[in-house]
C-alpha cells in the first residue's frame, strides 16, 4: 500500500500517518527525516544534499526525489509506504510517478486532510496550550505567527498537487475536523474499499 497524505499544517497528517504505521507495518517517509538520515549517513545523495543546506539553499527536487528512491529500496518500505510533506510541488508529483513508474510501482491513493483553515489556528494553540500544561516543549512549529506563515505556504505552493491527483482518480477528501479516532475510521475505510478492488 503505497499512499500520500495532504492536508495543511495542523490538519493531523502526522497524527494519522503514525497510526496507519502501526496499523500496516508500512513507514511514514517524512522527507525532512528522511534528509536528515541520508545526510548523517553520508550517502551520495545525503552529501549533495549537505552541500546545498551548508549553503543556505533549498534542496533540490532532483535530491528529493533521489532520496525517496534509495528510501523506498529498503526492506522495510517493501509492502509500502506512508509520504508525508511530499510531494509539494507539481514538479515532484510529476517526478514521483516517474520513480514509482521506473520500479514498477502505483500509488494506491492520495488522502487529503481537509479542514477549517481559520479553526486551524485555534487548533494549534490549543496545542500549544496542552503541550505548555503537561511540561512538555511546545514545538516551534506551534508558534501562532510562525505557524500562518506555514500555512500560506502551503496554499502557495503545496496546496496544488491536490487538483494533480483528482485529476489523476487518485484523490480521497477526509473530513479533518472530525475526532482523531473519527479520521482515523474514514481513512481505515478508504484503505478497505482499496483492498476490495484489488
Amino acid at each position: 500500500m503505497r499512499l500520500i497524505l495532504v492536508g495543511p499544517p495542523g490538519a493531523g497528517k502526522g497524527t494519522q500517518a503514525a497510526r496507519l504505521v502501526a496499523k500496516h507495518n508500512i513507514p511514514q517517509l517524512s522527507t525532512g527525516d528522511m534528509l536528515r538520515a541520508a545526510v548523517a549517513a553520508e550517502t551520495p545523495i545525503g552529501l549533495q544534499a549537505k552541500a546545498v543546506m551548508d549553503a543556505g539553499g533549498l534542496v533540490s527536487d532532483e535530491i528529493v526525489v533521489g532520496i525517496i528512491r534509495d528510501r523506498i529500496k529498503e526492506a522495510d518500505a517493501q509492502n509500502g509506504f506512508i509520504l508525508d510533506g511530499f510531494p509539494r510541488t507539481i514538479a515532484q508529483a510529476d517526478a514521483l510517478a516517474e520513480m514509482l513508474k521506473d520500479n514498477g510501482l502505483d500509488l494506491d491513493a492520495v488522502i487529503e486532510l481537509r479542514v477549517d483553515q481559520s479553526k486551524l489556528v485555534n487548533r494549534i494553540i490549543n496545542r500549544a496550550e496542552e503541550a505548555k500544561a503537561a511540561g512538555l516543549p511546545v514545538r516551534k512549529d506551534d508558534d501562532p505567527e510562525v505557524f500562518k506563515d506555514r500555512l500560506s505556504a502551503y496554499n502557495r505552493d503545496t496546496a496544488v498537487v491536490i487538483p494533480y491527483y483528482e485529476k489523476a482518480g487518485l484523490l480521497t477528501i477526509v473530513d479533518g475536523m472530525q475526532s482523531i479516532d473519527e479520521v482515523s475510521a474514514a481513512i481505515s475505510d478508504v484503505l478497505s474499499k482499496l483492498d476490495e478492488k484489488v
